[in-house]
């Protein structure tokens, strides 16, 4: 399959955006004060709040990275 470059640009910056993002919400996930993602505000026991979200956090890390591989992959051909 031969994608256009915009295409490619397009799912470049998807996968950046992504893992920015996603990057960004684990490290504030893992600094939560608020008792959500840690009981008694240490890091000794993570809620299930907290292991539902990191998991959500590393797929979608994980698909940002595949998709920006693509991007990049379709570009670097181009060239």
């Amino acid at each position: 399959m031969r994608l256009s470059r915009r295409a490619s640009w397009f799912l470049t910056a998807f996968g950046i955006w992504s893992v920015w993002i996603w990057v960004t919400f684990f490290k504030n996930l893992w600094a939560d004060g608020e008792g959500l993602a840690f009981t008694h505000g240490d890091h000794s026991r993570p809620t299930a709040y907290f292991w539902i979200h990191a998991t959500l956090a590393l797929a979608s890390l994980v698909l940002g990275l595949v998709v920006g591989s693509l991007g990049v992959r379709s570009l670097r051909h181009k060239a």
